[in-house]
Order: structure tokens, then C-alpha cells, then sequence
């Protein structure tokens, strides 16, 4: 049984959430409030339950806001990524570079609406991806399977597992990627990765095994608008009728 007092979790919520805009021209998008309880902390809440012993949120846009968490979860630091308006998601991981290989480790998107906490609870014997499999075509960030294992990440695809915001991975493996990222930094053009390009590139040089971890559907939700906010919260009415 993996010591989850020993894990980390990096959770990154440094982005302008432009797309949900206007909400957040004066609130960061892991702010907004689903049902009252801003998206983070739904997050946060399956990361403390599960027992994760340190959690670090990379923070970017309207950083202040943030502050309150760290009276709230006593095992929090908050990170700055000083990049966040010139460099894509790559930049997050970087800021939390040195913390990233100390444990195993979640690294975690801060957008996302978490509505059973308890998928945090699996006993994660492998470095792995939270995957939600969807029948058809998808425009998102796919995984590719080769058996048990991922054999690519990228966009778009046919039945396949969709990326659900959150991974988990080994000691080992987090400190090859934060090491990897690293090494991106330094190359022209690093601005525009996302920090899942890199994982591709050490999975495509067999530098490292990942599985996926399905998850429902409906488990874990990423909000990119105003319009999907409504249509969500409507649907979670509905539900609860």
C-alpha cells in the first residue's frame, strides 16, 4: 500500500482563463464558483482526502487571490509562475521543477469540477494518466493505447480515453519529466509547449511506462465557458430535482 503521506501534488491554476471570459476579467478561473465552492478546491478537497502530505499550486493571473488557501489547508504552498502571460502550461511546470521529483506526485489542472473526490482514493501502484473513455470522435487531448500502456498523448481522435486533468506519477518519473522540461526550456520555441508534449517525448524515447486510470465520465468536468458553466450547473440541478 503506496503512503500517501508521503505524496505531493502540484496542481497548476496559473492560466487567464480566457475563454471564460467575462468571469474571469476579476477572478481566476479555478475561482469561480460551481454551486458556491470555487472550482479549485474541489480539487484540493479529493487531494486532502485522499492524504496527500504537500500540495503546491502554481498561481500566475490575480495571484493574491489565492492567498486564502493557505489558511485554509495548512499543507498548501503556493508557487508563482512569473510566465503565465507568455508561455504556455510548460511555464507552470517549470516554476515547480525542483519540488516535482522529491515524491510521487499528482499534478493536477485547477479548472476542473471534481464531483466524487473519491476517485483520488485508487491504489496507484503505476504512473499513470486519469482517463474518461469516449465513444466517437473527440477534438480534446486524447490517449493512445498500446495493451495496458500509453503509447501516445496528442489531440484528437476516435474512442478513445479522453485526458481528465489529472496524472499521477512515480518518484522517478516526475523527476525525468521535471528534468525533461528542463531541457525544453532551454530550446527555441518552448513557449508554445504544453507540458503533456513532454511526457510524449520521454514515452516516444522509452523513457518511461504510463498507464491509464479510467474514471466516470461525469467524475471529473473541465469548464471552459460561461455557456458549458450554465449547462453544467443546469444539469446538476436537474439531477438533484
Amino acid at each position: 500500500m503506496i503512503n500517501s503521506a508521503q505524496e505531493i501534488a502540484i496542481v497548476m491554476a496559473a492560466g487567464k482563463g480566457e475563454r471564460m471570459y467575462p468571469l474571469t476579467l476579476n477572478t481566476p478561473k479555478p475561482l469561480v464558483q460551481v454551486f458556491g465552492v470555487p472550482m479549485i478546491e474541489t480539487v484540493l478537497a479529493g487531494l486532502e482526502q485522499r492524504g496527500v502530505g504537500h500540495i503546491y499550486v502554481v498561481v500566475g493571473y490575480l495571484k493574491e487571490q489565492f492567498v486564502y488557501l493557505l489558511d485554509k489547508y495548512p499543507n498548501l504552498t503556493l508557487l508563482e509562475n512569473s510566465e503565465y502571460e507568455f508561455k504556455n502550461n510548460i511555464s507552470s511546470i517549470y516554476a515547480a521543477r525542483e519540488i516535482m521529483g522529491r515524491a510521487n506526485c499528482f499534478v493536477c489542472e485547477a479548472d476542473l469540477y471534481v464531483s466524487a473526490p473519491e476517485i483520488f482514493q485508487a491504489d496507484l501502484r503505476r504512473s499513470c494518466y486519469f482517463g474518461k473513455k469516449i465513444a466517437g470522435h473527440s477534438d480534446d487531448w486524447v490517449l493512445r493505447l498500446n495493451g495496458e500502456d500509453i503509447a501516445a498523448i496528442g489531440m484528437g481522435g476516435d474512442d478513445l480515453f479522453n485526458m481528465a486533468g489529472v496524472s499521477y506519477f512515480q518518484q522517478a518519473d516526475a523527476a525525468k519529466i521535471a528534468q525533461e522540461v528542463a531541457v525544453a526550456y532551454q530550446q527555441p520555441g518552448h513557449e508554445q509547449l504544453y507540458w503533456d508534449e513532454v511526457v510524449d517525448k520521454l514515452l516516444h524515447m522509452g523513457e518511461m511506462r504510463l498507464g491509464v486510470h479510467a474514471v466516470p465520465r461525469q467524475s471529473i468536468v473541465e469548464i471552459d465557458s460561461v455557456a458549458e458553466l450554465q449547462e453544467f450547473m443546469k444539469c446538476l440541478s436537474e439531477k438533484a430535482e
